[in-house]
């Protein structure tokens, strides 16, 4: 009986090449080179302006704590935590049905789609720039800065719980219309119970975005704290600024250790 022949195997390459990805990585770092050189940016800029920012910093020390400077600052950040507040609750009761109307799972193609461009509006421009929009419509102060916000809110939060609502599980869903229910209890019942958690965690998060962000619009005229922020640079009254810088620190950092609670309790 005759041996069989050998199998040949064909040859194995263990890694094999993506000139596509390879390609584009190229291109990309070619790019790169070029915007550097477009752009003018140049190490001997970093350090020139590493050794003005010392100066700067110095000019910070010590901070300023005269009274009347802290009840300016005092009255800026209370207003900044209001216009936070009003723009997280009122911008995440408006992302609610938002977001319920863009998930594709819910809703309709064409009320999908038309809630999804709509969110993609709202979050196609910087809060910065909603708030001159809104100063020029209503004037400055704090009602600009809350409306701006809210445009905001609504952007992020709209589109994040749209998302949440998509991955969720959809057997709980058919449990619930199984027995007849309508829109509004399949909502109550079968879907809220699988993404209020998720929801709670995107509201906690986008005030601590609007806290922040209250201090920008504020520049432009939004109300806050940014207006003296923003006159005391101008002043050149860098204690001042530095003052204000550590409360913002300060205020940021209770907020987080707040969130983080919050988190806890709807986990």
């Amino acid at each position: 009986m005759s041996a069989q022949p050998a199998l040949k195997m064909a040859p194995h390459q263990a890694f094999v090449p993506n000139w596509g990805a390879r390609l584009a990585w190229a291109a990309l770092a070619v790019y790169v080179i070029y915007a550097t050189g477009t752009l003018e940016i140049s190490l001997e800029r970093v350090w020139r302006g590493l050794d003005n920012a010392g100066r700067f910093l110095g000019r910070m020390f010590p901070p300023n704590t005269e009274a009347d400077k802290l009840e300016l600052i005092r009255s800026g950040i209370v207003e900044s935590l209001q216009i936070a507040v009003l723009a997280t609750v009122i911008g995440v009761m408006l992302s609610l049905p938002l977001g319920l109307a863009a998930a594709r799972n819910l809703s309709t193609p064409t009320l999908s789609w038309a809630a999804r461009a709509l969110i993609a509006v709202l979050r196609s421009f910087h809060p910065v720039i909603v708030a001159i929009l809104f100063v020029k419509a209503v004037g400055f102060g704090a009602l600009a800065g809350v409306l701006a916000l809210i445009v905001s809110t609504l952007g992020f939060v709209g589109k994040l719980f749209a998302e949440v609502v998509e991955e969720m599980n959809p057997k709980q869903v058919e449990a619930v219309r199984a027995t007849g229910a309508g829109f509004l209890n399949v909502l109550i019942m079968g879907v809220m119970p699988q993404v209020f958690a998720r929801f709670i965690g995107l509201s906690v998060y986008q005030f601590d975005s609007n806290l922040r962000n209250s201090t920008m619009v504020g520049i432009v005229g939004g109300g806050g704290i940014g207006a003296p922020l923003f006159t005391a640079y101008q002043r050149f009254d860098y204690d001042v600024v530095f003052t204000i810088l550590i409360i913002i620190i300060a205020l940021i950092l209770l907020c987080e250790v707040f969130s983080a609670q919050v988190r806890k309790v709807f986990q």
